[in-house]
């Protein structure tokens, strides 16, 4: 399904103004508010923005991957369902005419509910299906939506697809039309909430989405869709929405608030600028901030140009939280100008799902549970990912095994079918298992949560140790003889468990009680040791390749073949083709954890 390039810009000149009036329809009438001991005689007015953001497919508090409720250490909750009833009571305390309930992003993947419906019984074929996520988010009311950057996993078509199902916008200000450098969507929406006071409050949300777009996505977004920084498109919009009328001004973007990038240098641009943005532009009232997977409940910058302070909110991923921005106006001046903003957030585990929610899409939840628990072969032995952080796992190996498998029947014949071939893997999950016997479907895709698809690219064997030295700065050091806690061992510098890459095909040592950059020991090719002269193929996510996690060489790497397939996919494919998993066939112990010489475990 190629884009249109007429309807597309047409849509796109469009939504900038068109959304904006659609959106402008009053919210109502409200009380009027007092604030404590401020001056009575001035008119005053409160509302609430609610928020959300990395919902990730998740409607019921269900794990597909286990067949059961979802459960944590913390015993969160996560749905649409369970925000669905916080949402009602916030409407109830609040009154629902003086609320709005916003996203910022990464919607439509995660869960094998939002995988089915794109690729299994997708929403683009002639009648398909309307995606449980809008069906949800449209039932509960949403105002707004960022665009995250997992919305273009799955192509444009998908995306073009399920934003013509949400009855709301879908907002990013800087994706842009690659040739046009026009907005590819709406930048905005501009509601008013009425007052009993007679004069409006011009609320306008602008959404910003994250530049790393164009790296993990490049095969689906290259010369169709551009993503400057958030900064610069902030510094653009902000201006015009207070020019339009607008009192208050939020922002909601799909940015984390550390400053930080996962992708090196490889964009101009920073991937988590949600705090920049809040420093920099000014104009701002409140941020809600996406991507990075972090709670921060209330979290305050100062503009550097105004003085004024920004609140920034960033619920927890999956539906575990909702932010609450409560706003306090006071008339002055002939508009309304904000007062105060506080921030908190609500946790759904407090309460149930919404019934109203959860039975809109039992039929399309119970389609997939008979989906994902299909038997697809067996598995000589049980493998499980607990240990995969601090040992070589016979689970990991599985996955490095079918990558280099699919590299090296997919590079027979060619130039390179004769350098040797490698494999990265993570351990995306510590809960992922395959049993013994039967093995289902959700069991293998529990082995590969993400959407990533398979490369190969050639590295040196110097490129290949500088690679590993930079995965091995996951680990704590830890001197030789102290007490070891496997539970405190890992995550050094808040690397996630799927930064950390095991290669398979070498054997090597990683001492922990050395400083990071010089921990790789005994790294060795077939018995010898390493050349660093030769030249090797990686299978690699394209992730990883397209330079997520900032490993070095990888991203600069000749990339000799790559499959769109995803690699859980690839994964239940082989089995399915195999039909056994004999684990005999791939387990083996390459590289350990050691402490001047001395093996950790």
């Amino acid at each position: 399904m190629p884009l249109n390039r007429r309807k597309f810009l047409g849509r796109t000149a469009a939504t900038g103004a068109g959304v904006a009036l659609a959106g402008a329809a009053a919210v109502g009438p409200a009380e009027a508010q007092d604030f404590g001991h401020r001056d009575r005689r001035k008119k005053r007015y409160a509302f609430t923005v609610m928020g959300t953001t990395d919902l990730h497919g998740n409607v019921f508090n269900w794990d597909y991957f286990t067949d059961a409720e979802f459960d944590d250490k913390a015993h969160n909750d996560v749905g649409l369902a369970k925000i669905s009833t916080l949402v009602e009571q916030v409407r109830k305390e609040k009154g629902r005419r003086n609320t709005l309930l916003i996203d910022a992003g990464d919607t439509i993947q995660g869960t094998q509910l939002s995988y089915y419906y794109a690729k299994v019984d997708p929403i683009t074929r002639v009648g398909g299906p309307v995606h449980p996520m809008a069906q949800a988010m449209n039932a509960i009311g949403y105002d707004a939506a960022a665009l995250g950057n997992h919305e273009f996993n799955y192509g444009i078509p998908v995306l073009r697809k399920f934003e013509k199902q949400c009855d709301f916008p879908l907002l990013g200000a800087n994706a842009l039309d690659a040739k046009t450098l026009r907005p590819a969507f709406a930048p905005y929406v501009m509601k008013r909430v009425c007052t009993p006071h007679g004069r409006d409050v011009k609320v306008a949300v602008l959404g910003l989405t994250n530049p790393g777009i164009a790296i993990w996505d490049k095969a689906n977004v290259q010369g169709k869709m551009t993503f400057p920084g958030l900064e610069e498109q902030a510094a653009k919009w902000v201006p015009r929405l207070r020019s339009m009328g607008a009192d208050v001004v939020i922002v909601s973007a799909h940015s984390g608030s550390s400053g930080t990038s996962s992708y090196g240098d490889q964009l101009p641009h920073i991937e988590n600028a949600a705090a920049l943005v809040a420093e920099q532009v000014p104009g701002i009232d409140a941020i809600l901030v996406g991507h990075a997977h972090t709670e921060i409940p209330e979290y305050r910058v100062t503009n550097k140009k105004s003085g004024k302070p920004v609140v920034l909110s960033e619920p927890l991923k999956w539906g575990q939280r909702l932010t609450l921005f409560d706003f306090e106006l006071v008339w002055g001046k002939g508009c309304w100008q904000v007062e105060s903003v506080s921030a908190k957030v609500l946790n759904s585990n407090t309460v149930a799902e919404d019934r109203k929610i959860t039975g809109l899409l039992r039929d399309e939840h119970e389609k997939v549970v008979a989906y994902v628990n299909q038997v697809i072969g067996t598995s000589s032995a049980a493998m499980g990912a607990v240990e995969a952080p601090v040992k070589d796992t016979p689970i990991i190996d599985f996955i490095n095994h079918v990558q280099a498998e699919t590299v090296k029947s997919a590079l027979a014949g060619t130039a390179y079918a004769s350098l040797p071939v490698l494999s990265q893997a993570s351990c995306f999950s510590r809960t992922a298992a395959v049993p013994a016997g039967k093995v289902t479907i959700r069991e293998v895709a529990g082995l590969y949560p993400f959407e990533n698809t398979l490369e190969a690219r050639v590295l040196t064997g110097a490129q290949l140790r500088a690679y590993l030295e930079f995965s091995a700065r996951y680990y704590v050091r830890t001197a030789a003889g102290a007490p070891v806690d496997p539970a405190k061992l890992t995550n050094a510098e808040s690397i996630p468990d799927y930064n950390y890459d095991a290669v398979s095909g070498l054997s090597y040592e990683i001492d922990i009680a050395k400083a990071p950059g010089s921990r790789i020991v005994n790294l060795s090719f077939e018995g010898k040791p390493l050349d660093d002269a030769a030249q090797f193929v990686l299978a690699v996510n394209n992730y990883r390749a397209s330079g997520g996690g900032n490993f070095p060489h990888v991203a600069a790497a000749k990339q000799v073949w790559a499959n769109s397939e995803e690699i859980r996919n690839t994964i239940i494919g082989w089995v399915k083709a195999q039909g056994a998993i004999d684990v005999a066939r791939f387990a083996s112990v390459d590289w350990k954890l050691t402490r001047d010489g001395v093996p950790v475990f």
